[in-house]
């Protein structure tokens, strides 16, 4: 019973807060098949993950720079990029730019919670701690899905010289808020994390921002204005 106990709690943050992007589509919801498949393939990218991150922290050390800009959010936010370009980008059912913000966050959402279960059956864990889990490595993990959807969803529809400037910034804007995540726990003392709390409210902000304007320029808007 503790044990199902422990795997729903690691299980559900993760669940709970892709449902709230994806019913955040305010005008055309997605195949739920298609978000399931990516979940399912961010989860799967874990264990390669893992394997760079422990050749990288053998080559480069663990400094605290290193381990968060390279070894954690540079492995994790290129992997997560590499999977969502090639599996979904040039997909038929991705077409407004929320999408982007849907599909991206299916991914780092599945990848936050199979590490947070592997966390759970690995570590002397309380309830408490998945707790502080589901406030801080996998909402970031989810935020920083937002960061990279926003931009692949403006790339998608975008042309030109600006295509390739947007699927950049789709990796390094979740690359740099990411750094910085790792950055602030690995340095900070812990009597002093409090200071996550204002950092992870702008990250909701600029999120809810990019959602909102995500939104607003969907070509189904108008669609649904005139079916209302």
């Amino acid at each position: 019973m503790l044990l199902l106990s422990l795997l729903a709690a690691a299980i559900a943050p993760g669940i709970a807060l892709l449902a709230y992007f994806y019913w955040k589509d305010r005008y055309d919801v997605e195949p739920l098949p298609i978000v399931i498949r990516l979940f399912l393939a961010g989860a799967l990218t874990v264990l390669p993950v893992m394997v760079i991150q422990r050749a990288l922290t053998l080559w480069l050390g663990e400094s605290p720079f290193a381990f968060s800009f390279l070894i954690s959010a540079g492995v994790e936010e290129f992997i997560k990029w590499f999977v969502l370009y090639h599996i979904i980008y040039n997909h038929t059912e991705f077409d407004e730019p929320y999408d982007g913000i849907v599909y991206a966050t299916s991914v780092s959402l599945g990848f936050a919670t199979l590490e947070n279960v592997l966390y759970a059956f690995n570590e002397p864990v309380t309830f408490g701690m998945l707790l502080a889990r589901a406030l801080l490595p996998v909402s970031g993990h989810a935020l920083f899905g937002v960061f990279m959807g926003y931009s692949m969803g403006k790339a998608k529809f975008s042309a030109g010289k600006r295509v390739p400037l947007l699927l950049a910034a789709a990796f390094f804007l979740p690359f740099l808020a990411h750094g910085a995540f790792d950055l602030i726990q690995q340095t900070v003392p812990p009597e002093w994390l409090w200071v996550m709390v204002p950092f992870m409210l702008l990250l909701w902000l600029r999120g809810m921002i990019n959602v909102n304007r995500a939104n607003s320029v969907s070509p189904f808007r108008m669609i649904k204005r005139e079916e209302g």
